[in-house]
């Protein structure tokens, strides 16, 4: 029993939680970044570079003697070095790094406005009688400890 409460103890925390957001978002934004480039990105390079689709793009390992014989019996052993889905990934990579670095920069950029508001000074609410050195309410037209005049003082 004690074991399980320790388990809801650290499922439970804040931490844990965000985490698990964070992965589940993190699934979905590179399911979208994949569809992204797949889908919308690489189509058009492909038209540019003669119809090409990136997926297709590999290097094989065998002599095609040795391929057709390997086609003949399955079809999905023959080993290529498969570059152009590479390619893709590699975009993928990157257009998610950009994002990242993007969204890191905008927390940054809130992070030190929050900080700069946070680094004003208050507004004075004592001032200093020149009389007598006490500190008196920033309102006061006379001092509580000398009773001077403190308009007079501050126009004078």
């Amino acid at each position: 029993m004690k074991i399980m409460k320790e388990f809801k103890e650290f499922a439970v925390k804040g931490n844990v939680i965000d985490l698990a957001v964070g992965v589940i978002i993190g699934g979905a934004f590179g399911k979208i970044v994949t569809s992204l480039v797949n889908d919308l990105i690489m189509p058009p390079i492909g038209r540019i570079l003669g119809g090409v689709d990136f997926k297709d793009l590999k290097i094989p390992l065998y002599s095609a003697e040795e391929i057709a014989i390997l086609k003949d019996k399955d079809p999905s052993t023959i080993p290529y070095i498969s570059y152009g889905q590479f390619i893709n990934v590699m975009l993928d990579f990157l257009i998610v790094a950009f994002c990242i670095f993007m969204l890191v920069k905008v927390i940054n950029v809130l992070r030190r406005k929050e900080k700069k508001e946070e680094e004003k000074p208050a507004e004075p609410t004592e001032k200093e009688c020149p009389y007598c050195l006490s500190q008196v309410p920033i309102k006061a037209t006379r001092c509580k400890h000398c009773t001077s005049h403190l308009e007079a003082a501050q126009h004078g």
